[in-house]
């Protein structure tokens, strides 16, 4: 069905790694993986068997799950995406964390793959999230770019006139409208 494979840390796991919780999802202990040192592990290459064809409607989900955490969406593979290198942040343990006593085991991390619909997953255009990532970076750039030019300096507190976003906006605004190009950089 799918298989998982941890740049330097592992080899090709196939689905049998995983502990299958019903028809549609499965679960990856991470302390039988890696231990505590789960948060050292920062992707995960899934990818489809050839033996396995999802309809096209449907995709394979990859959470992650810091102990005593909620489950977080990382990404998914699909049909006409049948691999992908994922980004594994893991979020801070929960509180729960203390309510493990002497006699229960220990709460872990986990990695959960699930069977799910396509339209009820947030967006897989990972290209689209990255150039739009880029451009807020760039637009962040030039607003510092231009404060930096308006700043003194006081100990150690930055001083800016108090309408410079507003003045920076404007200037934005106005380049935008005089050059067609100029917003066009921003996306190299």
């Amino acid at each position: 069905m799918f298989g998982v494979v941890f740049p330097d840390r592992s080899f090709p796991m196939d689905i049998s790694a995983f502990s299958q919780i019903d028809t549609f999802h499965w679960i990856l202990d991470m302390n039988t993986f890696v231990g505590e040192a789960y948060d050292q592990v920062r992707e995960i290459c899934i990818f489809l068997l050839n033996s396995f064809t999802l309809p096209p409607d449907k995709a394979l989900a990859v959470y992650i799950q810091s102990p005593g955490s909620e489950f977080q969406f990382c990404g998914a593979v699909t049909i006409t995406r049948p691999s992908a290198v994922l980004t594994l942040n893991w979020p801070e343990p929960g509180g729960q964390l203390q309510l493990t006593g002497p006699d229960t085991a220990p709460l872990s991390a986990k990695i959960g793959v699930s069977v799910e619909d396509l339209a009820s997953l947030p967006s897989l255009d990972v290209a689209a999230e990255k150039g739009v990532e880029r451009v807020a970076m760039k637009v962040g750039e030039n607003l510092f770019n231009y404060m930096q030019s308006f700043c003194g300096v006081d100990g150690s507190k930055l001083i800016v006139p108090m309408d410079i976003l507003d003045r920076w906006f404007k200037k934005f605004r106005e380049r935008a409208k005089r050059d067609p190009d100029f917003l066009k950089s921003f996306r190299l």
